[in-house]
């Protein structure tokens, strides 16, 4: 199977009214191949989480986009989502795992730690996530992390990783050189000045020439 280079994994903003926000990740998803969807709501109660993922979920499924939940392995597994992805003070992997099943993805937060990456990957991780590369309005990075760390990575393990924090159109091209397999985009996408759909075309474009270099 070809290498499909790095792509693009979209993180909902820390709060939406997801039919109006279906709406944007409609014309977001028809722009150009998305990898995933996560579903990031961590101040909101468990029944808004569900009815937002009763909303996208079936969005995400019909562009063939995988759609993850953020920190909760148990609503992942009660809703039938694609997977989780769990921050290290979330769910331990171990726990995650046991409750999505082996068919199911799940990724894990690792900061700028390659340490924490390599146990991740030992464990069984799908993919870790290094970040914040850049400064982000979503929440307070409790890191700053670095290209050598991608780099590095990328030379080591054959574990996808994904790059997050502050990821723009004008930033993420290094993270790209630097061998991030995913670029996992909140504002980047939806605060786009011109709309989610021409970020995710702008991304594409960056992607797809970075693939024919």
């Amino acid at each position: 199977m070809a290498d499909p280079g790095c792509q693009l994994y979209l993180v909902t903003p820390p709060a939406l009214e997801p039919a109006g926000f279906g709406e944007d990740l409609k014309a977001a998803l028809d722009a150009g191949p998305v990898a995933c969807l996560q579903l990031r709501l961590k101040e909101a109660p468990d029944d808004a989480v569900r009815r937002a993922a009763d909303i996208l979920m079936p969005v995400c499924h019909r562009y063939d986009a995988a759609f993850l939940i953020n920190d909760r392995p148990d609503l992942a597994r009660e809703l039938g989502a694609d997977g989780v992805h769990i921050g290290q003070e979330d769910a331990g992997y171990a726990e995650a795992r046991a409750l999505v099943g082996d068919d199911a993805t799940v990724g894990v937060t690792c900061h700028n730690s390659l340490h924490l990456a390599m146990e991740a990957a030992e464990a069984g991780a799908d993919y870790v996530a290094f970040g914040a590369f850049f400064q982000t309005r979503t929440k307070e990075p409790k890191s700053k992390a670095s290209l050598e760390t991608l780099e590095s990575w990328s030379t080591a393990t054959v574990v996808p990783c994904v790059a997050i924090g502050g990821i723009t159109v004008e930033n993420c091209s290094p993270l790209i050189r630097a061998g991030a397999d995913f670029l996992a985009v909140v504002g980047g996408v939806w605060d786009f000045p011109d709309g989610p759909a021409a970020a995710v075309r702008a991304f594409t474009g960056i992607l797809a020439e970075r693939r024919r270099a």
